[in-house]
């Protein structure tokens, strides 16, 4: 006997509409479907919308600013400072304990770097900064790699490949499309350079919490995961490795999250919005 999924209820107070009949046609296959819950409303997506613009604003600021001799801490300041002046909130801020208002990640640090008065910016270095923003209870979370100065060939292909795979990923994830599409087409194209793909983090569901469903991997097979459904919101964020896949947390913080090898990782991320004609980007 077969097992489903029952996620989206049969509407009994009303007609049922053409997406919930395409969702319950898929549900009724086998897959896995979002709940209503996860199906944003125009006036929820207006609010993750005017979040995403403070989001856009912090990482522009941070690129016209970021330089060698520059501190992680500095950028830490810019982040919390822009964003508190336009009204919102840095939502990495004591976000389960995490002590700064954004994430930046350098060379062989995944995600989830600690910004520091020690860690000073040198000619070469590629650097990762994640930021998040609430703004009056609305998330929107991106990231932007950064390259200091002038780096390795090697470093620029993989800074390049990593902004391509997240493109890709976008560009393949289609309404009553998968998750598992995403994460397939994004896999390819990072072994097709030569590169791996980080399989102990992912993408996520965001927009009235931090971190929602669905999880989007950026690796899998073709029509696994949940369906997307237009009114969906989440991120892709793959996270790119010039080695092995293969991670570790650093113990002194429980935060940093390293590649195995030590050799250099990149990331890109936006926040989008799944539409009838495919997905939105929210975090311009």
């Amino acid at each position: 006997m077969r097992l489903f999924k029952h996620n989206w209820p049969v509407p009994k107070d009303r007609e049922l509409t053409e997406m919930d009949k395409k969702i319950l046609f898929y549900q009724q296959r086998g897959h896995l479907v979002p709940t209503p819950s996860l199906i944003k409303t125009p006036e929820q997506i207006e609010g993750i919308r005017r979040s995403g613009k403070i989001n856009t604003g912090v990482l522009d600021l941070v690129a016209s600013e970021i330089k060698a001799g520059m501190s992680t801490a500095q950028i830490d300041k810019l982040v919390y400072e822009y964003t508190c002046d336009h009204g919102a909130i840095p939502a990495p801020l004591n976000y389960e304990g995490f002590p700064k208002s954004v994430c930046t990640s350098v060379n062989e640090v995944v995600c989830h770097g600690i910004p520091s008065e020690e860690e000073i910016l040198e000619e070469g270095d590629i650097i990762n900064v994640d930021v998040s923003t609430i703004l009056d209870g609305y998330y929107s979370d991106a990231s932007r790699m950064f390259i200091i100065g002038k780096t390795t060939p090697e470093k620029e292909k993989l800074v390049r490949v990593a902004k391509e795979c997240l493109e890709i990923g976008m560009q393949v994830a289609k309404p009553y499309s998968f998750v598992g599409d995403i994460g397939h087409a994004i896999e390819r194209h990072a072994k097709k350079n030569g590169f791996s793909v980080v399989r102990d983090l992912c993408g996520h569901g965001v927009g009235l919490e931090f971190h929602e469903d669905p999880e989007v991997p950026h690796f899998g097979k073709k029509g696994t995961g949940m369906l997307l459904v237009p009114g969906m919101v989440f991120t892709i964020e793959p996270m790119i490795n010039m080695g092995t896949w293969k991670v570790f947390v650093d113990e002194e913080d429980d935060w940093t999250v390293v590649t195995e090898d030590e050799l250099p990782s990149a990331q890109w991320e936006h926040t989008f919005l799944m539409t009838e004609k495919g997905l939105q980007i929210l975090t311009y």
